[in-house]
């Protein structure tokens, strides 16, 4: 009897590796298990595929035993995404700040020398700039209506360099300092006002027009 059952056993072992090596099929994956004509696994009465004695746990197949098929490691998650990084806080933006320092404070009338209280107000402007980053200062001169055209020209860009020179004397870097003469081209009082002839009273009333606009840009 165990010489039959082994003859059997040699004979299925013998029939499916035969099988495969006609079919094609991989021996590692068959061999051990019993392969009828049809190229299918043969069964047992209750369904069980039928082993060979050539099989092993590495030959297990998913249509027999599926639990001692390895199974696929699961495909790894992917990996989150980098935070978008955030976008660098923009540069702050020059701040320009426009100060007008009247004539009478700063010159005499006809004149481009600084006065006493002229030099007080540049002293107090020339403290408000360290506490800036300083970028530039421009500052323009401007004159009456009183004279030629090129005579006020010469006169606004003398009082504009006036400026400039004593802004240097405080410690402001000369190329910060941007001058600029517009003559009598910009007067700021209307064309009815101060009418009449040169006198005192209209030279007096023409004081806006005999003007220094200093503009400080920077950043804070």
């Amino acid at each position: 009897m165990i010489k039959k059952s082994l003859l059997l056993t040699a004979m299925l072992g013998l029939s499916a590796a035969a099988f495969a090596q006609t079919s094609g099929i991989d021996l590692k994956g068959t061999v051990g298990y019993a392969i009828d004509q049809r190229g299918e696994v043969v069964r047992s009465g209750t369904g069980l595929c039928w082993r060979t004695g050539y099989w092993t746990p590495a030959m297990a197949i998913e249509a027999c035993d599926p639990d001692l098929v390895k199974k696929a490691a699961p495909a790894a998650a992917p990996a989150p995404a980098a935070p978008a990084a955030k976008p660098a806080a923009a540069a702050p933006k020059p701040a320009a700040q426009k100060v007008t320092l009247a004539a009478d404070a700063l010159f005499d009338f006809n004149k481009a020398d600084l006065r006493p209280e002229g030099k007080a107000k540049l002293d107090k402007l020339s403290a408000d700039i360290k506490g800036i980053k300083l970028e530039v200062i421009i500052a323009v001169g401007h004159a009456d209506r009183f004279g030629t055209d090129a005579y006020n020209l010469k006169l606004s860009e003398k009082r504009a360099e006036a400026v400039k020179a004593y802004l240097v004397s405080k410690g402001v870097e000369p190329n910060r300092v941007y001058t600029e003469g517009k003559g009598k081209k910009q007067p700021v009082t209307k064309p009815d006002q101060c009418k009449g002839p040169k006198s005192k009273k209209v030279i007096d009333c023409l004081q806006p027009d005999r003007r220094v606009e200093i503009e400080v840009i920077g950043t804070k």
